[in-house]
């Protein structure tokens, strides 16, 4: 038993122009959840973050709620990184199709991906009765 599952994604060797296109993180945030059978809640929250250190010198944050959980990307232009999670609390993650799509989005040249399943102690019984 299992509460959930949660993809992260790191990629790398991005296009500097894509990952700093704020209509492309929110379009991956509108697609891609309609592509994994997630239903949002609400449009994506998408902003434009400013540069704060030598390290982050700025990208695009992007945040989608879905029923089953969320989706969010940050990137990083200017090193060609984004950083992606992908978390719900039912059912297993299609990685490849995920994966593929980011890279696609991105140009990304190298990625790498984390898996994990969440919960693995889910109580199978309510504890509190209302």
């Amino acid at each position: 038993m299992q509460f959930g599952t949660h993809l992260t994604l790191d990629g790398y060797g991005g296009n500097f122009e894509k990952l700093f296109d704020r209509d492309l993180v929110e379009q991956c945030l509108v697609v891609l959840p309609k592509l994994i059978g997630m239903v949002p809640l609400a449009p994506p929250a998408i902003h434009v973050a400013p540069a704060i250190s030598e390290l982050d010198k700025g990208g695009v944050v992007g945040f989608v709620i879905v029923t089953t959980s969320h989706i969010s990307c940050h990137t990083f232009p200017h090193r060609g990184f984004v950083s992606i999670d992908v978390f719900t609390c039912q059912g297993e993650i299609n990685q490849d199709l995920v994966v593929g799509f980011f890279v696609r989005a991105f140009d990304l040249v190298d990625t790498e991906v984390n898996y994990l399943r969440r919960g693995t102690r889910f109580p199978t019984q309510d504890l509190y009765v209302r």
